[in-house]
């Protein structure tokens, strides 16, 4: 009797009580790809490239690239050393803290943009005042960047924080022993080791960032970014109308995914 025979592989071993999770998992899948392939398939009867070229879309493709890495990067400045603290101490408030930080996710995001409205509109006295200083709030592309980190920033922190949590405490406590202070071990030791859950949340927060829409609508409904130009196309000429603008947002955010993925190294689950 071979070798192989009297000792079979785990990955063989496995393969039986895999089966029904891959099968579940198989008909999620499934209904994931459906609805890319069915939009996909439309794309034969339209002129992509001449809809693109059209000013509106030249215009909503342009504001959304300006926005969307602008919360990013707000987002992700702000919140890493939040995601940080969460991670490494606790305090009297943390609960209220971590739910603040959670309601954005859950909150829906029409919902969101109207209480974005009660506290920057117009009319409220933060609005008002930076109206009269020439930076309104709403209907701006700043108003856009404001709705966009709202909804999306909560990705950032709450991925950042999974990654510091998986952190060894040991070394930092290592790197303090040896003199760096707190700032130096965040930024030489804990910020490095956690570098692939953080880009992970980078990338999600700026796809969540580039397609928001409902909170956007009720900040900044003009500009239109490409989102709100979607809707008003829809609205004008139905699903026809607004592949152009939805394959171009779909090319984006998979090209921010296949080069993180290629160039940032973030991690699977399991690596075989």
């Amino acid at each position: 009797m071979s070798l192989a025979r009297r000792f079979p592989t785990r990955r063989s071993s496995r393969l039986p009580e895999l089966l029904v999770p891959a099968l579940l998992g198989g008909l999620v899948l499934v209904y994931f790809a459906i609805p890319f392939v069915a939009f996909l398939a439309r794309t034969g009867a339209v002129d992509v490239v001449g809809e693109l070229s059209t000013p509106e879309a030249r215009v909503a493709i342009r504001n959304s690239l300006i926005t969307a890495p602008i919360s990013t990067a707000i987002s992700t400045v702000l919140g890493v050393p939040l995601a940080y603290v969460l991670a490494r101490r606790s305090f009297v408030g943390k609960r209220l803290v971590e739910a603040l930080v959670i309601l954005p996710l859950i909150v829906p995001p029409v919902v969101g943009g109207a209480m974005l409205l009660t506290a920057v509109g117009r009319f409220t006295p933060i609005g008002a005042a930076a109206a009269a200083a020439g930076i309104p709030l709403t209907d701006s592309l700043l108003g856009v960047i404001l709705a966009q980190t709202f909804v999306a920033a909560p990705f950032v922190i709450i991925t950042a924080r999974a990654g510091f949590g998986a952190v060894d405490e040991r070394l930092e406590q290592a790197s303090r022993s040896l003199g760096y202070g707190p700032l130096s071990t965040f930024w030489n030791v804990s910020l490095p080791l956690a570098r692939g859950a953080i880009v992970a949340g980078i990338v999600l927060t700026f796809a969540r960032a580039i397609g928001e829409f409902g909170a956007t609508m009720m900040v900044a409904y003009n500009p239109r970014t490409m989102p709100t130009r979607i809707w008003v196309e829809f609205i004008a000429g139905g699903i026809d109308a607004i592949v152009p603008l939805g394959l171009a947002l779909l090319g984006i955010t998979l090209a921010v995914l296949a080069a993180v993925q290629r160039f940032g190294r973030v991690p699977t689950v399991i690596d075989r």
